[in-house]
């Protein structure tokens, strides 16, 4: 078999920039297949938001927990197979301290995270039964030019940022004083190379910045920048929101600084690059 990577969800945000800056050593497969065509491979295919539990209660479980298996089944049997799966912060849940470590204990709230915690723990249990090395990645917060499908449920704080800059109404809970840990999306790629091609098998790696920053200060950055005419409305946090959602969340990076990780981009590098490239293609 070839010594690429097989990348399973390479058409979505973080893995169709993955394939264009690495195209010497990726492969795309097709959504409806379940084969690798290497001996390496990134599964990033999964849901983005825990509000699917509206309209399709069923959807979190069959993206996120059944076409895993699938592929899981299909390759168990290819030899010195690595499975490389992208697992998220919103795992971990509320957290009594931070930034959060990769053995920090795990309390998942809403769908999409609770099935991808779940979805980590199948995969280690069949991984050890099969005799499969595997890593798991659990990233942050990501952003960057080319995210489609940014909205109020996903990519809040870059769905904001268009509307600053169309000057519409944004609102925000509990004043914008949300932490949230943000990388962009190539310093992600990078850092997922970087996993792949010098980490240990069968571990956990935070990808992130290791810092924190509040949403009020991104908010107020933006206005000051562009001198935007939005209005911010400061509203209670919806009890839906309360229930599925972690206040606060920053996580610990040092595995990844160990390897080598070192940001390119600052948070207000990102924000600076968000509000000077054209918008109208993404919004």
């Amino acid at each position: 078999m070839s010594s690429k990577i097989s990348v399973f969800g390479h058409t979505g945000f973080i893995g169709s920039h993955f394939l264009n800056k690495y195209p010497e050593k990726t492969i795309g497969i097709g959504r409806n297949e379940n084969k690798s065509k290497t001996k390496k491979l990134l599964f990033l295919i999964s849901t983005t938001s825990n509000y699917n539990v509206f309209d399709d209660i069923f959807l979190d479980v069959e993206t996120n927990l059944i076409k895993l298996l699938k592929v899981l089944e299909e390759n168990k049997d290819v030899e010195d197979l690595e499975f490389n799966f992208i697992s998220s912060w919103f795992v971990y849940g509320n957290q009594e301290s931070l930034p959060t470590k990769e053995d920090s204990y795990c309390d998942p709230m809403g769908f999409y995270s609770i099935t991808k915690r779940t979805a980590e723990q199948l995969l280690i249990s069949f991984c050890k039964t099969h005799n499969i090395n595997y890593r798991i990645l659990r990233l942050c917060n990501v952003m960057g030019t080319g995210d489609s499908k940014a909205s109020s449920k996903k990519n809040a704080v870059q769905f904001m940022i268009g509307n600053l800059k169309r000057n519409e109404t944004i609102r925000l809970y509990d004043e914008g004083s949300h932490i949230r840990d943000f990388l962009h999306v190539d310093d992600v790629c990078d850092a997922i190379n970087m996993v792949l091609e010098k980490s240990n098998l069968n571990e956990i790696y935070n990808i992130s910045s290791g810092e924190g920053t509040s949403i009020a200060s991104i908010i107020d950055y933006c206005i000051g920048k562009i001198d935007s005419k939005s209005k911010v409305e400061m509203i209670d946090t919806p009890e839906f929101h309360k229930i599925v959602q972690t206040k606060n969340m920053i996580l610990c990076n040092d595995k990844i600084k160990k390897l080598g990780f070192l940001p390119k981009y600052s948070i207000w590098n990102i924000i600076d690059e968000l509000l000077e490239k054209e918008w109208k293609k993404y919004w």
